[in-house]
């Protein structure tokens, strides 16, 4: 078993991939980590559009900005997973919304695609969290319906080539311990 903290640390966004499907039985262990995450009082405010189609991705991808440096190898992955949030769920009690920071979806499908890519990358698949698009022609592509929104696009598929980790902060540098 693979210590969580290595899986962490090991995690890297993925830009391009192998000629190599994705098992219908690793998508599924991608689906279970996002339906055991956890949400605002349970709510659970995910909905994952799962995108095999060829012309389909092609067609995301090109709701990519040129300077979008996930765009080149897009469509090449085998899987591409839209990940929705419904609105006035998360974060609402009785219909009122309960936080200073209103509709909570963003925070719980964080959680989600934090849940995805770490299963990702436990099973040898690699993930980049795309979150630089055209998202209301994303929509359009995907048929999202009203009261949802397009958060991100994640490709998912065998990495090409290894990446080297990036430059992280010292745990120093971001905690503070009794008054910020």
């Amino acid at each position: 078993m693979t210590d969580l903290m290595d899986i962490i640390k090991q995690r890297r966004s993925v830009r391009s991939y192998q000629a190599k499907e994705v098992s219908d039985e690793q998508l599924n262990r991608l689906l279970e980590a996002i339906q055991w995450s956890p949400s605002w009082a349970n709510t659970q405010c995910w909905e994952i559009v799962v995108v095999r189609d060829q012309g389909v991705k092609e067609d995301l991808a090109e709701v990519l900005p040129k300077t979008n440096p996930a765009r080149k190898h897009f469509a090449e992955a085998p899987v591409v997973l839209a990940v929705c949030g419904k609105l006035n769920s998360s974060g609402y009690y009785k219909g009122e919304v309960t936080t200073k920071f209103g509709d909570w979806f963003m925070f719980d499908l964080g959680l989600a695609t934090q849940s995805l890519c770490l299963t990702a990358h436990d099973l040898g698949l690699g993930t980049v969290i795309t979150g630089l698009f055209d998202q209301d022609k994303a929509k359009g592509v995907l048929n999202v319906p009203e009261g949802y929104e397009l958060v991100s696009l994640i490709p998912v598929g065998y990495p090409a080539k290894e990446t080297a980790p990036p430059k992280r902060r010292e745990i120093s540098e971001f905690t503070h311990y009794d008054s910020f």
